[in-house]
């Protein structure tokens, strides 16, 4: 299929546009405008399963490219294209939209037009920063998102919920100035070093078949090479602060609580389960390749602030009343063990820190979801008002346990899989980091457990709690549609790696080879380059793991 990414990015801001013009024309009713909002979500899912079908497993560089003029005179192109850490958050973003369209089908009544149209724009928003090759288009979908995900917290959240919105909006906002001026100093500096005759371009890689320079044919100077702005230090800064606040790291991670307890229980999902990656995904994919030995040398801070989020998300989870503000704080601890396995700089900790990012979309929007359903049975969410709700509601008991344990860590779930792989990355890299971090893991399994215990199991003290009607067959549509990739990650998780491992091969081989570039040139001080730690790989890539000494190339494969 010709376009196909232009149309999985588009397909849903298209179909948001034109209900909305029959809406404002014809009257189309209530029902029917969100019945043909959940088709067009399907629809954009649909065509990510045959982005899934038609991607090659065996090629490390970019697929499904499309390039074409925008902004020809300024460098500014339409270039799209995925690998396999894109891939499965494309695919992540399109199955959890339709997913929360349905769970929230009784949840959200009012203003429903403009609570449909809404999602669908966001939708395109997350897919296009996922699928964008270009700089100042990445920069753009960036910013497009945060106008829906605004108004989503803003009109159907909770009490508080202009204050949670308007929070959310100026941290993202603050770091993305900061990052749209390090983006405008990269780009300043790939003009300066074409010389005479020199083509504007803020394509990350060479299209193909182009002889245009790209930006990861630049040399970034390090520290002491030329003036501060220009240097990879503060240029990487720039793009760590704008993508650390959106993981949320600690320090920056106070917006995320507010924002998560007062958005609507779909707003909390497609926060949790996807805007959080935008910023991980930003480190790897713009981040670490753009600025290879700033990377490494800012490595130790990151991991410091990754250990401490992991540490005091888990602290803070466990003293918390509200289940919802829990599920938050448990958010910060999972995003810190993704950070920690991307600056360990090893293939498995990478391979990691990617399938982390899905394990987390997954368990922790199926808990979101999970609270939103006896949040509009109880109108509450203090762990205090339950106890003993598994009698009433055995089957949401059950589908809140595997859920749970999933997000612990336990084996045969997706969660066992991406904390494993992170932390034998640590351990052979950073293994001062990693022992400490290990212990999150018990921390983990200790709030939870203690949330499980409180709310289901126990005596039914409260005449409230045994009046509780368990789940629908919409919402155990809903949840066994989550929970089937919850099992499929634990039980045979090489589906997924397969398509992640020779992606994160060639992140690192990138690194290491922008980081030779640096070091060999005349200005650069000795001994600053980057190594790559392959690792224990299996038998069956290792041909590909040989590619970490192949020579270089940033031209994108179509």
């Amino acid at each position: 299929m010709p376009h196909l990414l232009a149309w999985i990015t588009f397909l849903p801001l298209l179909a948001g546009v034109v209900l909305l013009a029959l809406s404002a024309t014809v009257g189309l009713p209530e029902r029917l405008f969100r019945a043909l909002g959940l088709a067009a979500a399907l629809a954009t899912f649909a065509l990510t399963l045959v982005l899934w079908r038609g991607f090659d497993v065996t090629s490390p560089g970019y697929q499904f490219v499309e390039w074409l003029p925008w902004m020809p005179e300024w460098g500014i192109h339409w270039f799209v294209g995925i690998d396999g850490i894109s891939l499965l958050l494309v695919v992540l973003t399109a199955f959890l939209v339709p997913i929360v369209l349905v769970a929230s089908w009784n949840d959200v009544t009012r203003s429903l037009r403009s609570f449909v149209f809404f999602m669908l724009f966001l939708e395109t928003g997350m897919l296009g920063t996922f699928v964008s090759l270009n700089l100042f288009q990445f920069y753009v979908f960036w910013e497009v998102m945060l106008v829906p995900m605004y108004f989503i917290i803003g009109i159907w959240g909770g009490p508080r919920r202009v204050y949670a919105a308007v929070k959310f909006f100026l941290f993202t906002m603050v770091g993305s100035l900061l990052m749209l001026v390090a983006i405008l100093a990269v780009y300043y500096i790939h003009y300066e070093q074409q010389g005479a005759g020199a083509v504007l371009n803020f394509d990350l890689v060479r299209a193909p078949g182009s002889l245009r320079p790209a930006l990861l044919d630049t040399v970034i100077p390090l520290a002491g090479e030329a003036i501060w702005w220009q240097t990879q230090p503060w240029l990487f800064l720039g793009f760590a602060l704008a993508f650390g606040i959106k993981v949320p790291m600690v320090p920056f991670h106070t917006w995320l609580p507010d924002a998560h307890v007062e958005a609507p229980t779909a707003g909390s999902v497609i926060l949790a389960g996807v805007l959080l990656k935008m910023g991980t995904y930003g480190f790897v994919r713009f981040a670490m390749p753009l600025f290879p030995v700033a990377s490494v040398q800012f490595a130790p801070v990151i991991l410091a602030l990754a250990l401490i989020g992991i540490l005091y998300g888990a602290l803070v989870a466990m003293v918390q009343s509200d289940v919802k503000k829990l599920v938050a704080y448990s958010s910060v601890a999972h995003l810190g063990f993704v950070m920690l396995g991307m600056f360990a700089f090893e293939v498995q900790g990478l391979e990691g820190s990617v399938l982390q990012m899905v394990n987390h979309g997954l368990s922790t929007g199926a808990l979101f979801l999970l609270v939103g359903m006896l949040y509009e049975r109880r109108h509450t969410r203090q762990l205090a008002d339950f106890g003993g709700i598994a009698k009433p509601m055995p089957v949401f008991a059950a589908l809140f346990v595997i859920v749970a344990m999933s997000s612990v860590g336990l084996p045969a779930l997706n969660g066992f899989v991406g904390e494993f792989l992170i932390l034998l990355g640590a351990f052979r890299a950073r293994p001062a980091f990693a022992v400490p971090a290990a212990f999150g893991v018990v921390l983990a399994a200790a709030y939870l457990l203690w949330a499980v215990r409180r709310m289901l199991f126990g005596p039914v003290e409260r005449p409230e709690n045994r009046a509780l009607i368990d789940l629908g067959l919409r919402e155990k549509l809903v949840m066994v549609a989550l929970v089937v990739p919850i099992v499929w990650i634990g039980v045979y998780p090489e589906t997924f790696l397969v398509r992640i491992r020779p992606a994160v091969i060639d992140v690192l081989h990138t690194m290491e080879a922008r980081s030779a570039r640096v070091a060999s040139s005349p200005e650069a001080p000795a001994g600053r380059s980057f190594t790559a730690r392959p690792g224990p790989l299996v038998r069956e890539v290792g041909e590909q793991a040989a590619r970490l000494s192949a020579p270089p190339s940033a031209e994108a494969r179509p």
